[in-house]
């Protein structure tokens, strides 16, 4: 199995080409208008391809004076804020983990002013389980970026990914591939919304994402620089916090204290149920989970429960969660357990041609910044100059909050 967003999976799990596949459907207008489709080069119908704009969804509208409140209640730096911003849900088409068609939204933010063409910043987010807390439904945190690069003046595509927010389905947590792919495709989306809305944009990416979104970062940059899709440029990079190698640092810090039992009893139970929708990791959850949380797990996971419920039902610590078999199979993994975890840990294992930096915090009990450390350390065997941009003693949402305001301002500046 690989990152590469131009490959895919069968449902049985093994890795094939991507085919084209599309659907029947006109493309939308805000307010539910349908146009005329055009033809692609390939002969088929543009609204049927992948990255399609469907629909686009005013979401949001503020002034100046509101973003800045907005981003200061949630202790943001606001220095870089010079617009208001309106945010529309953009639904797209895209493909599943398996390669077959389907839809998915995003968040997509403009600037009330500055140029009337565009740079795009594509912000991918980190882990959630509700869908509603998705950037293009919930009016929270996870809209940070978009509202911190947009009222410094660029466009910003946020993807919910698959299964957050209104796109159909479960969502295929930590399966990059999967992830860039609708991230990729929301850059294409966002390109025909901009147009639409009078905002064109230049085909300039800037990438960066946190947690969850910052290995997807790496993953769409790899893709971007490997010739994904000719009309987007990769310009700079900048992931926070990504836990860039699972195998390596994530999983062995589960175990040595590195990760705190509540970061890592959830991430774990989440990543299971999650993984063994796509590769085979066990047939009866009580293979994996002690009873009673074995008949009760799957179903915490399915997009309708918050962050706090699933906490909530479930034990302590991760050895109380699983059986001691499996729990000894965490420690060194093999067959599906193996494969799932390689399969993520392949995104920064490629030459950047632009600028790139790494941010972490160093008392991260979430992503440990041994991660940012193995990641950089990855790019420079590949030739890549790049070092790991230290927050200081910062837990997982300080690195955040700390890195995000200076990755705007670094992207201001940053042709």
């Amino acid at each position: 199995m690989t990152n590469d967003a131009l490959n895919t999976r069968t449902p049985s799990g093994t890795s094939r080409s991507r085919r084209a596949l599309a659907v029947t459907a006109a493309l939308l207008l805000a307010g539910g208008a349908a146009v005329p489709a055009a033809v692609a080069s390939d002969g088929r119908p543009s609204s049927e391809r992948r990255g399609a704009l469907v629909s686009v969804t005013p979401v949001a509208a503020l002034d100046r004076a509101a973003v800045t409140a907005w981003l200061g209640e949630r202790d943001i730096d606001t220095d870089s804020v010079r617009h208001g911003v309106r945010a529309y849900r953009l639904t797209y088409r895209t493909v599943d983990a398996y390669g077959r068609p389907t839809l998915a939204t995003g968040l997509f933010t403009l600037p009330t002013g500055g140029d009337r063409r565009l740079g795009v910043v594509s912000d991918t987010h980190g882990t959630m389980v509700h869908r509603d807390y998705a950037p293009s439904v919930g009016d929270d945190f996870g809209r940070t970026p978009s509202y911190l690069n947009a009222s410094a003046g660029k466009a910003v595509a946020a993807p919910d990914y698959l299964g957050l927010g209104r796109g159909p389905g479960v969502h295929p947590y930590m399966d990059t591939a999967s992830s860039v792919t609708a991230s990729l495709d929301m850059l294409r989306a966002a390109r025909q919304a901009g147009d639409r809305l009078g905002r064109p944009l230049t085909g300039d990416v800037y990438a960066t994402g946190f947690s969850q979104g910052g290995q997807v970062a790496m993953g769409l940059g790899k893709a971007l620089e490997s010739g994904a899709d000719r009309h987007l440029r990769l310009r700079a990079l900048a992931p926070v916090s990504g836990p860039y190698d699972l195998a390596g640092e994530e999983i062995p810090a589960l175990f040595d204290g590195r990760v705190n039992d509540t970061s890592g009893l959830f991430y774990t139970a989440y990543f299971l149920v999650a993984q063994n929708r796509l590769h085979p990791i066990y047939k009866d959850p009580a293979d994996v989970f002690r009873a009673p949380y074995a008949t009760r797990v799957e179903a915490l996971f399915d997009g309708e429960h918050g962050e706090e419920d699933v906490i909530a039902a479930l034990p302590k610590t991760v050895k109380q969660l699983l059986t001691p078999e499996f729990y000894a199979r965490m420690r060194h993994p093999v067959g599906a357990l193996k494969e799932a975890l390689d399969a993520n840990d392949t995104t920064c294992a490629w030459k950047p041609d632009v600028p790139v930096r790494l941010y972490a915090g160093s008392a991260d009990t979430d992503v440990p910044i041994g991660n940012a450390a193995s990641c950089a350390a990855q790019l420079r065997k590949a030739g890549a100059t790049v070092r790991v941009w230290n927050q200081g003693p910062v837990d997982h949402f300080g690195s955040f909050r700390t890195a995000a305001p200076k990755i705007t301002r670094w992207f201001s500046k940053t042709p």
